[in-house]
């Protein structure tokens, strides 16, 4: 029996629509969500007139990208936070081996031009809550059990973390490598050791809120 075009049509559809999200995922990542819409077709390995039939502008993609980001990041905090043996190697497992945790941080904080986009768009507001509440109960759990100092909040976290992807350089070895220094260097300030104090108060989830 001949296979049913229309569904191959639809798993053509699927696929296409999976490598332009992949392919936008990375070059956001690396980039910002400014990255150009042809370089992302010819990444993704599909032509500007299906990237453009499966999104019909940027804001369309990024709002796919922010969506789909999210919700793997959450999933992503949770696993981490039921497979590790302690709050803190949750929270560095996180930190350090979430290449989506990187694309959420652009288009939340780092893009001025996401953040206004994903303002008001409701499904991608309810993940960000959800992850900041995670992320708020990782770092307050590490804090009770005295591996994390106890002045910062999820707030400073996020906003670190969206420090180090401001990267100078558009050499990617060179890129990788400050990320993973600066990465590394942010985790040892984490730590709970004798010290001066932070000023101020932490930075928590809802201070970033209206962002």
């Amino acid at each position: 029996m001949a296979a049913d075009p229309d569904a191959r049509l639809r798993a053509d559809a699927r696929r296409n629509r999976d490598q332009i999200l992949a392919a936008a995922r990375e070059m956001f990542a690396a980039q910002g969500p400014d990255a150009p819409m042809e370089e992302i077709a010819r990444t993704a390995g599909v032509g500007v007139g299906t990237l453009y039939r499966r999104f019909p502008d940027r804001e369309a993609l990024i709002r796919a990208v922010a969506q789909e980001s999210f919700a793997q990041v959450l999933d992503e905090a949770r696993a981490a936070t039921a497979e590790e043996p302690t709050a803190w190697d949750a929270l560095v497992r996180l930190v350090g081996r979430s290449h989506q945790l990187r694309v959420t941080i652009q288009l939340a904080l780092v893009s001025a031009r996401a953040r206004e986009i994903l303002h008001d768009d409701p499904r991608t507001g309810e993940f960000r809550e959800a992850l900041m509440a995670e992320l708020d109960r990782t770092i307050k759990t590490a804090q009770a059990a005295g591996t994390m100092r106890p002045d910062v909040g999820a707030g400073d976290v996020a906003i670190m973390l969206s420090q180090i992807l401001r990267q100078p350089t558009t050499n990617h070895d060179l890129a990788t490598l400050a990320f993973d220094r600066t990465l590394s260097i942010m985790l040892d300030g984490l730590r709970t050791r004798p010290g001066e104090s932070l000023p101020g108060r932490p930075i928590t989830a809802e201070d970033l809120r209206d962002r």
